[in-house]
């Protein structure tokens, strides 16, 4: 079986920091799928906001595939939140092409703790109960949100950012607390938005302030026979309680080189990146930089 899962965001929009090629087109998603499914991938990735995204996947065929999806945030004038809930994944489902999805997550999980929290638990698990979707639960930006979480709502799946930068989920111990009650672990933003995939010429100047560790990445590199590639997905691989790493890729050619990289032996000498600098870690903070 194989870890990783595809991300799909770049079906459904020109995603990411180092994207030279654009949103993904059908025919290279449809290759794309070919290849994930021939390499033993189960699991794609997606999100009702991911703009076309979910279209794309509804007309290539996800067959064999199992689906993770997100709701968007709860509109602040919503009054009627189950039937909310109800026409956003009616429409979801319908642009996939599926009666049922594996996975429903939200993507502003603090709503839950907002006045219509309740609500919006029940009408998740409303979903759950009639076997429109198997498993809820919330894709987070910082572990700590689920120390407010957790005391009152209960998970089945749970996405987080994990990378050799951002290691909080670990150095949390929300990573090892999860995974021992029965919490699906999947991680994403593995090379953090293709900013530990870049050549150290071209890292943005707006992230000169962290040049020591850029410095110390890119000698690590240089010194060991590694791509960054194979060195970013064996960092998050080598955590036997990640249930699916989540990637992204801009074209066939580029999720042939992570599944191949992902492939290969993994590495025990993993250079020490991490940070808690939320300006680097958070990608939703680099416009103000």
């Amino acid at each position: 079986m194989n870890r990783l899962a595809l991300g799909t965001v770049q079906f459904g929009l020109p995603y990411g920091i180092a994207n030279q090629t654009g949103q993904v087109s059908r025919l290279g998603a449809k290759a794309m799928l070919q290849l994930a499914s021939d390499q033993g991938l189960d699991t794609l990735d997606t999100a009702i906001a991911y703009g076309d995204s979910e279209n794309c996947l509804g007309e290539v065929g996800t067959e064999g595939f199992k689906l993770v999806t997100k709701l968007p945030g709860l509109p602040d004038e919503c009054t009627d939140v189950s039937a909310w809930v109800e026409q956003q994944i009616a429409a979801s489902l319908a642009r996939l092409g599926v009666t049922a999805v594996y996975g429903l997550l939200l993507h502003r999980s603090l709503q839950l703790l907002g006045p219509n929290g309740f609500a919006l638990n029940q009408a998740l698990q409303k979903l759950k109960d009639n076997g429109q979707v198997k498993k809820i639960g919330v894709s987070i930006y910082s572990p700590s949100e689920l120390d407010l979480l957790t005391p009152v709502f209960r998970f089945d799946l749970v996405q987080a950012p994990f990378n050799l930068i951002d290691q909080r989920l670990h150095r949390s111990g929300w990573m090892q607390r999860l995974n021992d009650s029965g919490v699906e672990v999947h991680t994403r933003s593995v090379f953090l938005q293709g900013l530990l995939l870049m050549a150290q010429a071209n890292i943005p100047a707006k992230f000169s302030p962290w040049h020591t560790l850029w410095d110390g990445w890119h000698r690590w590199l240089s010194r060991h026979d590694i791509s960054a590639v194979e060195a970013c997905l064996a960092f998050p691989l080598s955590y036997p309680e990640i249930d699916r790493v989540v990637v992204g890729a801009d074209n066939l050619e580029q999720l042939a080189q992570i599944i191949n990289a992902a492939n290969r032996q993994l590495i025990n000498d993993i250079p020490d990146l991490q940070s808690e600098d939320e300006n680097l870690i958070n990608p939703a903070n680099w416009t103000k930089l």
